[in-house]
């Protein structure tokens, strides 16, 4: 697929979005932004976000912006701007210790407030000029920035007081919120708020050395709790604005079908039903409330047009996939001669994995709400994860400048990737919905749970051969690898950024740039050609490749009668922070102990995502009755640990996140349609199932990374790993196929 003319090349690894008179997405492409509104963007983006340490000498030249970051009232309250979505990552507690810390506050004055759209001020510093939040870099790419903005703040109100004071700033000292001198004066943040708003801008302000951080690495309450706990935490689904009415729509049940007619007349005779109107994605009911909405969506007569739709199974998509696998793909990486490497092999081992579609299937299913004002400019408030995007479609959706549309960002109940489409799919559908039904009051667009589930996107579908060969001291010899799936940014406006010579970075990210020591390795890819919307999956390719290289590491070590936590040391000599997290987390679980019982085994994989560094062990008992997950031991290098209760949550989560997806979810299709439409037949872990996870911190003084999504890829491997230790049977594909462990 080509990229729509309404993307044009800048310079190298930037593009410009050009969203004159383009159209609106449909529910199945992004096809270029929206209709009738001319406006231009021009960013770059880096969604693996990972090279974060590298980029540290870069973002270390942020200038101060304390007056864009931090708001101190006269109440002695400071709130701080929080440029990205939180999703319930907690990174509004990360990104407010950073700062707090700088400043020298106490943690209980300290408040969050979501910034607006505003990419000058609040762009993702390793994204480029663009608001966003993805690939793990809200900690990381703001690290320098809001310490600077801190530093700057602490500095503006030393020197205010000094005015006050008539004592040198140098005699002054900020400690918990209270700034004081040794002859006793003291005052608290807010006294000299206003003054200190008036004084200069310190560019290059003292930051504190390690030994001087009282937050930072510290143990604080996560900001959002108690909101989150007493319910006054606002998420976009609570969100009710004066006289505002809630649409749903009826979208295809197929991918790619469009609307051929509509019989309306039932629905439209309905109480509390104002509006049907059809619009690029379906057709959309306008009621008084949600219940109403879905009663006289149920009521629509539609007839489709499945002439350009997607009819086929999900089982015959991957049946081509495994032919295609038998053929030449393009070169993601290679080194060496592999084919003739594993010729000349004493011993070679092959094996296949698949992996399904996946959906996102986020607790706060998808809405937004999206009120005109009295001047004919418009307010979005949702969980707004690309701003700049999200803000660019909704203004040419209704055909107005960017200045004209302001967003008000709410908490998220979960996104892992869903919120952050290229082409702002549910914002572009909600302003289409207020333009064809005219503005008339506030439109809470909501998708259900049957919408989330059913309406795309989805983790693509991929499969994997992998062959390689071993001489006869059991070292690797050649590595081939070959992948299909669905690229997510060929034809999306990141294709220009991340798909270079076809091959797009995403999908083979964490196997195309293994850290293992191979001698000759060869990866293919081949672009799969289907109607089925793909997304970013929390943790991206990583989800699929790094099971494939560590299940097929771990069944080269057993062929190898080696160990497999030393066959990976001997391979990862040039990858320290890797093998550093490998030992510890190996160290921590006991490995080389023998199993407790019969059915009990161990397993272990590793790998880096994103700019971090994770291991994991996995305790499992399995067996005719199934698995049951007894323990995880995780070892994590996220540079420094601005908050370690965070990260540890976060790599707690990752394991109930992904736990189902390793033992039994998947996205299925027949004949076109999805199968899977709520939490009953796509369930979620169960806390009855959830194992105990133990996770150690390797202490670093390193800038920080991010950890909302490098757990989620090592756990699938680890466990299936440990499946075969406890029952010699290796299962490579997920979810798991547990019936094979019963005889079945």
């Amino acid at each position: 697929m080509s990229r729509p003319a309404a993307y044009q090349d800048l310079e190298p690894g930037m593009l410009k979005l050009d969203l004159t008179d383009a159209p609106i997405p449909s529910r199945r492409a992004f096809l270029g932004g929206a209709a009738a509104g001319a406006m231009l963007l021009a960013f770059r983006l880096d969604l693996k976000g990972a090279r974060a340490a590298e980029a540290s000498d870069a973002l270390s030249k942020a200038p101060a912006q304390p007056n864009a970051f931090v708001r101190i009232a006269a109440d002695d309250t400071v709130t701080v701007m929080i440029k990205h979505l939180d999703m319930g990552q907690g990174n509004t507690t990360g990104l407010t210790t950073i700062l707090a810390d700088e400043l020298d506050a106490d943690w209980g004055q300290m408040r969050v407030a979501f910034a607006p759209a505003d990419a000058k001020l609040y762009a993702n510093l390793l994204m480029g000029p663009v608001q966003g939040t993805g690939g793990s870099t809200a900690i990381a790419n703001s690290w320098f920035q809001l310490r600077k903005a801190g530093a700057a703040a602490r500095a503006m109100l030393v020197a205010a007081a000094a005015d006050k004071w008539g004592v040198p700033a140098g005699e002054i000292t900020v400690a918990k919120g209270v700034i004081s001198h040794k002859s006793g004066k003291q005052a608290r943040f807010g006294e000299f708020a206003e003054a200190a708003a008036a004084k200069p801008v310190p560019q290059e302000p003292r930051l504190k050395t390690p030994a001087e951080w009282t937050l930072i690495g510290g143990r604080v309450p996560r900001i959002d709790s108690a909101a989150k706990t007493d319910g006054t935490a606002i998420y976009s689904l609570d969100i009710r604005r004066p006289g505002q009415v809630t649409a749903l729509v009826a979208h295809p049940p197929r991918f790619g079908a469009t609307v051929k007619s509509v019989d309306a007349e039932a629905a439209q005779g309905m109480p509390g039903v104002v509006g049907i109107v059809t619009i690029p994605t379906g057709v959309a009911v306008i009621a008084r409330d949600t219940w109403t909405a879905m009663k006289a969506r149920e009521a629509l007569k539609i007839t489709w047009d499945d002439s350009a739709a997607e009819t086929r199974s999900s089982d015959a998509i991957l049946a081509e996939y495994r032919e295609t696998a038998k053929t030449s793909g393009l070169v993601a990486s290679q080194a060496g001669d592999a084919d003739g490497a594993i010729k000349g092999s004493a011993k070679v081992l092959e094996a296949e994995f698949s992996f399904p579609y996946l959906a996102h299937a986020a607790m706060e299913p998808l809405n937004a709400t999206i009120e005109r004002a009295a001047d004919g400019s418009f307010d979005v408030y949702a969980g707004c994860q690309i701003q700049t995007i999200e803000q660019a479609v909704v203004a040419a959706t209704l055909g107005v400048t960017t200045d004209r549309v302001r967003l008000h960002t709410q908490w998220a109940g979960g996104s892992f990737g869903r919120r952050a489409t290229p082409g702002a799919d549910y914002f572009a559908e909600a302003a289409a919905i207020v333009k064809a039904w005219d503005g008339k009051a506030p439109v809470h667009l909501v998708w259900t749970r049957e919408d989330d589930m059913a309406a795309g996107y989805y983790r693509p579908q991929v499969h994997h051969t992998v062959k390689a060969g071993l001489n006869e001291k059991g070292q690797i010899t050649g590595w081939r690898h070959t992948m299909v799936g669905k690229s997510i940014m060929i034809g999306s406006p990141f294709e220009a950024m991340l798909v270079k010579n076809g091959i797009d970075s995403t999908t083979v990210e964490g196997a195309s740039d293994t850290p293992y020591a191979l001698p000759a390795y060869r990866f293919e890819v081949h672009n799969a050609r289907e109607g089925v919307p793909v997304l970013w999956w929390r943790s991206v390719g990583h989800t699929h490749t790094a099971h494939v290289m560590e299940v097929f590491i771990d069944e080269l070590a057993h062929a190898a009668g080696s160990d497999p936590v030393a066959y990976r040391l001997s391979l990862l000599t040039r990858a320290p922070r890797l093998s550093g997290v490998l030992k510890l987390a190996a160290e921590q679980a006991g490995w080389g102990g023998k199993p407790s019982e019969k059915g009990r085994g161990l397993g272990v994989a590793v790998h880096e995502s994103f700019g971090s560094y994770v291991a994991m062990v996995a305790d499992v008992t399995a067996g005719e009755s199934g698995v049951k997950v007894n323990r995880i031991v995780a070892a994590v290098d996220v540079g420094i640990a601005v908050n370690p209760d965070v990260v540890r949550a976060q790599v707690e989560g990752a394991v109930g996140f992904a736990l189902s997806a390793v033992l039994r979810n998947r996205i299925t299709l027949k004949d076109g349609v999805v199968q899977e439409r709520n939490f009953d037949s796509y369930q979620p872990t169960r806390i009855s199932e959830m194992p105990r996870v133990d996770v150690h911190i390797v202490p670093s003084e390193v800038a920080p990374t991010g950890i909302g999504e490098p757990g989620v890829p090592v756990l699938a491997p680890a466990i299936a790993n440990a499946v075969f230790a406890a029952t010699g049977q290796r299962l490579r594909s997920l979810p798991l196929d547990l019936s094979s462990l019963r005889g079945a």
